[in-house]
Parts: structure tokens; C-alpha cells; sequence
């Protein structure tokens, strides 16, 4: 599976971005797929995801509200809505996929896709 992150961008505190990730070489609807960050110094985090066997969305503490995390099956896109955004948001965001089963869910290593990532800043 391939995939290409797109929608990354600079925007002021307060404002919004939707991120895009578009898969080929395979149907997301079959992996566990979600989004991650990373910030300068700091370690990869989960931000949101959905699990492979049911619909149900898991998002992070920091994001829970702010962002939504959605997907369109046609287009085989995965998408995350990102509002009232905060500087601290700043970081490559990565979407990725996965076999990730709901234990793992929140952890890199339950995915074996990764898009290139897409910076996101957020001026304050």
C-alpha cells in the first residue's frame, strides 16, 4: 500500500486545515488507518485513527474535539479535519496503515503503511 499525505500548511492559532491521504496498491477499508505527528525533538505520537474491524474513531487527549478523523471509501482517501488549532499542533503529520489490532492501535508499530508527512505550523 502507498501513501501520499497532502494538505499541510501555515496557518494562524485558531484556524484549520484538513489533511489528505490517499492510498493506491490496496483498499484502506481493510487496515487499521489513522494519523500520527511529530514534532521537532520529540517522538512520534498517535493523533487518530480507526480500527480495521468496526467504525469506531480513537483520538488522542490532546486533538479529542478539535480534530476529525474520516475517511471516503470511493476515493480510498483518509482524511483529518484539524480545528481550533494550537502552535503545539506544529509537527509532520504522517497517515498510516495497518494491521494495527485495538491494543496497538495508538502505537507505530501496529502499522506498516506510512505517507511521506506533511508539515503542519501553527503561528501563534
Amino acid at each position: 500500500v502507498q501513501l501520499q499525505a497532502s494538505g499541510g500548511g501555515l496557518v494562524q492559532a485558531g484556524g484549520s486545515l484538513r489533511l489528505s491521504c490517499a492510498a493506491s496498491g490496496g483498499t484502506l477499508s481493510s487496515y487499521s488507518v489513522g494519523w500520527f505527528r511529530q514534532a521537532p525533538g520529540k517522538a512520534r505520537e498517535f493523533v487518530a485513527a480507526f480500527h480495521r474491524s468496526n467504525s469506531n474513531t480513537y483520538y488522542a487527549d490532546s486533538v479529542k474535539v478539535r480534530f476529525t478523523i474520516s475517511r471516503d471509501r470511493a476515493k480510498n482517501t483518509l482524511y483529518l479535519q484539524m480545528d481550533s488549532l494550537k502552535p503545539e499542533d506544529t509537527a509532520v503529520y504522517y497517515c498510516a496503515a495497518g494491521r494495527a489490532i485495538l491494543s496497538s492501535l495508538r502505537s507505530a508499530e501496529g502499522y506498516a503503511y506510512w505517507g511521506q508527512g506533511t508539515q503542519v505550523t501553527v503561528s501563534s
